[in-house]
């Protein structure tokens, strides 16, 4: 079973006593405002239900991110192989993917976890990209992917085909990461 660690941080599998933090950071306007729309409750358990079985058909997902000094729920970053109903104009692929609660912002979490998921997909999956995408409009994730060394070419960019081409969260950039 995976499990990384980081100087300030854990990264392991979903835990059914994640589901009520897990549940607050969803339900959180903020938190979720370059999403279509908040979780609820059964929403986030069926995300946390969906991310163990990437887990257990794909041998990765999105994890939990805990803090070791006091064990605190951060958020979630990891990996995925993207499953939507229509296929993104890149795929297939993996993306490296994070979001965190309120109370972990801009203290370089995001970027610490990211960059232990990155070192796994390419040394131990033997990836050759990982790419990220976000609303056009999330910059704070965009600075992520920057601090990453992930580059975006404008020509990627691409209306993400869960959103109707006139919601205002359609428009998407792409970033990638080569392993070279």
């Amino acid at each position: 079973m995976i499990r990384l660690e980081t100087e300030r941080l854990i990264l392991r599998p979903w835990e059914d006593r994640d589901l009520d933090a897990f549940a607050a950071m969803n339900s959180d306007p903020e938190v979720m405002r370059y999403f279509p729309s908040v979780m609820d409750r059964d929403g986030t358990s069926a995300m946390m239900e969906r991310a163990r079985a990437k887990l257990s058909a794909d041998g990765f997902c999105v994890f939990p991110v805990e803090r070791k000094a006091d064990g605190a729920f951060l958020g979630f970053v990891g990996l995925n192989r993207p499953s939507y109903d229509k296929p993104l104009p890149f795929d297939p692929c993996v993306e490296i993917g994070w979001r965190l609660a309120r109370h972990a912002w801009g203290l370089g979490y995001a970027t610490e976890a990211a960059r232990a998921w990155l070192r796994f997909g390419f040394e131990t999956l033997g990836l050759d990209e990982i790419v990220s995408f976000t609303a056009q409009d999330n910059f704070p994730s965009q600075k992520v992917m920057q601090r990453l060394g992930m580059v975006r070419d404008p020509a990627d960019d691409f209306l993400h085909p869960m959103l109707g081409p006139d919601h205002p969260l359609a428009p998407h950039v792409l970033y990638r990461l080569a392993r070279t």
